[in-house]
This record gives C-alpha cells, sequence and structure tokens, in this order.
C-alpha cells in the first residue's frame, strides 16, 4: 500500500526547519536533464561534420527534444497518474538513461535524432512532477524558492555540465558526451531512491487524461503556456547557434566555446535565485518584468555580439535573463491550476518551455538559411520574447478586470441592500 502524501502543514513545518533533502535530489535528477538538453548546443559544429549534415539540420535535434517534451509531457503525466510519484521519478529517469545511451550508440543522424525524442519524453514530466514534490514540502510563501531550488539543477548543467561536456565532444567525440549523461543518469536514480521518500512524495493525481485536460478550459491557464512558448522561444533561437554565433559572428576560436559558455552557466545560476525570491515577493511584477528584461538583452545581445568583451559578457546577461523568467513563468501556471489538474498542468508549462525552445531552434535555422542570417538572430529573437509579453500582460489586465467587475458588482449589492435596509 501506498504510504499516504504528507499534509501541508506537516510538510510546512518541516522544510521551516531545514530544506527538504527532496529537493536536492530532484535538483540531481534536474542536472542530469539539463545537461542532455543544453550539451547539443556546443557540439554543432561536430556532430554536423561527423554525420554529414549542415548546421542547422544539426539544430533541427534540439527542435526534435523539445517537440519530444512536448509531446511526452501530458501522455507520460497521465500514463503515470495513479502511480506513486517517487516511482513515477524513478521510471522517467530509466526513460531518460536508455534514451541517452542510444543517442552515444547512434550510428546515423536519423538513429540519433529517434534517439534523442526518447530521451526527450521523460523530460516534461519529470519536471512537471517534480514541481507538486517540491512545492509540496515548502511553506507556501517559498514554493518559487522551492521551484528555483529544483531547476538549479538546469542551471549547474549549463554552468558544468554543458562545458565539461562540449569539451568531451570535442578532444574524445561527440559520443563520450552521452556516455558520461548516461553515468550522470544513473547517479540521480540512485540519489532520487536514497532521498525522496514516498510518504514525502505523495501519490500521484489518480485521475484520468480527460478529466486532467479540463485544465485547458482555465483561459489563465491557456496564457500561461502561450507566455512560456513566446517567451522561452527567444532564449533557443540564440542559444541553439551560440557555437556558430561566437565562432563565425564575433570570431573566437572553436576550443574557448567552452569556457564561454560558463559564463552563460553563471547568469543562470544569478537569474534562477533572482526569480525564485522575487517571484515569492511580487509574482505578477516578476513575471512582466523578467519578460521585459529578457526582451532588452536580446535586442542589445544583436549589437554586442561583433566584440569579444560584449559578446562574452551578453553570454551571461542571457542566461541570467533566461532563467529569471522560469519561477515566475511556472509559478502562474501552477497557481491557476489549483487541484486534480495541477500535475498536468505543470507539466504542460514544462512541454512549453520546450515548445519554445523547438519554435525558437527552427526560426533560428531559417533565418540562418532563408532570411538575413546568423548575425540577426538576438533581433528576430526579440521580438519572439515580446510576444511573450504581450500575452502575459493580457492575462494580468484580464484578471485585474475581471477582479475589479466583481469588487464592484460586491460593492454595489451591499449599497442596495443597505438602501432597502
Amino acid at each position: 500500500m501506498t504510504n499516504p502524501p504528507q499534509s501541508s502543514q506537516g510538510a510546512s513545518a518541516n522544510a521551516g526547519k531545514r530544506p527538504s533533502m527532496a529537493l536536492y535530489a530532484l535538483t540531481i535528477g534536474a542536472f542530469g536533464i539539463g545537461t542532455t538538453e543544453f550539451v547539443i548546443m556546443g557540439l554543432l559544429l561536430q556532430l554536423a561534420a561527423d554525420l554529414k549534415v549542415t548546421v542547422a539540420t544539426a539544430g533541427l535535434l534540439i527542435s526534435g527534444y523539445a517537440l519530444g517534451v512536448f509531446v511526452g509531457a501530458p501522455l507520460l503525466t497521465a500514463a503515470l497518474s495513479k502511480v506513486p510519484r517517487k516511482t513515477a521519478l524513478l521510471a522517467l529517469m530509466v526513460i531518460f538513461t536508455l534514451g541517452n545511451l542510444a543517442c552515444a550508440l547512434a550510428p546515423s543522424y536519423a538513429v540519433l535524432m529517434v534517439a534523442r525524442v526518447i530521451t526527450s519524453l521523460a523530460h516534461g514530466t519529470f519536471f512537471g512532477v517534480g514541481a507538486v514534490v517540491a512545492t509540496s514540502v515548502v511553506p507556501p510563501d517559498r514554493k518559487a524558492a522551492a521551484l528555483s531550488t529544483m531547476f538549479t539543477g538546469l542551471t549547474v548543467a549549463t554552468l558544468l555540465g554543458v562545458p565539461v561536456g562540449s569539451w568531451l565532444g570535442l578532444n574524445f567525440g561527440w559520443r563520450a558526451t552521452f556516455w558520461a549523461v548516461c553515468a550522470i543518469g544513473l547517479v540521480a536514480m540512485a540519489v532520487i531512491a536514497l532521498f525522496v521518500s514516498a510518504r514525502e512524495a505523495g501519490c500521484g493525481s489518480g485521475v484520468s487524461l480527460k478529466e486532467e485536460l479540463k485544465v485547458l478550459g482555465r483561459l489563465h491557464v491557456v496564457l500561461g503556456l502561450a507566455a512560456t512558448v513566446f517567451g522561452f522561444a527567444g532564449v533557443f533561437a540564440v542559444f541553439t547557434y551560440i557555437q556558430p554565433l561566437l565562432t563565425q559572428v564575433t570570431g573566437f576560436v572553436e576550443a574557448t566555446v567552452s569556457v564561454i559558455l560558463l559564463m552563460f552557466g553563471v547568469g543562470m545560476i544569478l537569474g534562477n535565485v533572482i526569480g525564485g525570491r522575487l517571484t515569492d515577493r511580487a509574482p505578477v511584477r516578476m513575471l512582466l518584468g523578467s519578460l521585459a528584461a529578457l526582451a532588452t538583452v536580446l535586442v542589445l545581445m544583436g549589437f554586442a555580439m561583433g566584440h569579444h568583451l560584449t559578446a562574452v559578457l551578453f553570454v551571461g546577461l542571457l542566461g541570467t535573463g533566461a532563467f529569471a523568467t522560469v519561477a515566475p513563468l511556472q509559478l502562474r501556471v501552477l497557481s491557476k491550476a489549483e487541484g486534480a489538474g495541477q500535475s498536468m498542468a505543470s507539466s504542460l508549462n514544462i512541454a512549453a518551455f520546450n515548445l519554445g525552445n523547438a519554435l525558437g531552434a527552427w526560426l533560428g535555422g531559417v533565418v540562418i538559411d532563408h532570411g538575413p542570417g546568423l548575425a540577426h538572430l538576438p533581433w528576430v529573437a526579440a521580438v519572439l520574447t515580446l510576444g511573450g509579453l504581450a500575452v502575459a500582460g493580457y492575462s494580468v489586465w484580464r484578471e485585474r478586470a475581471a477582479a475589479l467587475s466583481e469588487s464592484s458588482f460586491t460593492a454595489n449589492q451591499r449599497s442596495a441592500s443597505s438602501s432597502s435596509a
């Protein structure tokens, strides 16, 4: 029999004494998934040369992964809805590890694409279920901070995993990178098994896919998902092609790219911390402010990539701007999806991040092959993020207009009641 989920009161009390070890176990899992997602950006030139495809075609491996997340998130979330959350997290890490094993052994581009899609299936549901676990073991005013703790795994993956993976690919071949990620997957399984208790993780929602998908009938959930797609698409329109941008536009030698990517990782950690703390204080302001800041960074980055020093600086600022948006975007959807559909909404928002990744990577390839060219990517990316800001702004406006209308209606009722008395 599955242990009952820990009460929110008990979870809050425990979290007030010390951070739950479950959060750190989830962070390790996030590190593995983040490494396999992002590391390919530092391997594009090697992959393209070895598999005899263009850089833009190699970039589609990012789009394929992202689309796999988008499809896999709702399907696996529903399939695992009746499974204890700890068991679900372990099963997802098994899929992740086997997928990376297939990547390491892939004999051709087509097989590598299929293997990447298999790997990606676990991504959305892991973060979706993980987000529910993370926010359930902390007090209500620490939910965004808990999310940022889990997503620290992604930032550390970019700070350490991606540069090390790029170095492995450059010196030992790109397959060596995927073998290393397989090892990370095994470690992640071990720490989740050890430190995530069945009681702390709780049970799945136990509802059908049809019931879970009813969350999509909520306007602000849908608008939150759309804001995530377009807001984050701008990041990957640039970051997917960061290696050729730095080598062909800025003029760095290929061997320095993995070092420069450390700046992106440092920026991600900073943005993640800022996003988590400020979102707990002012979630709506942070939602709009973070998207506006990201769009500004992308606009200025278009000018900065022509010079070595400013290019390195803006690689870091891109990481800060990108991950400052994660906590407010994720919390926005979670807060508008209270109830049985929360796990599904959480997974769908992770899928939305990755749909944005796919959109950005695809549009970036179009700009390179058929548009104004590589150097113009940051400006095209800024337009995408501004679209996300517009959707978020509309959602907030609708919400406030509805609240004002309800308040006015209540005041009128009270006035009428007072007059009749």
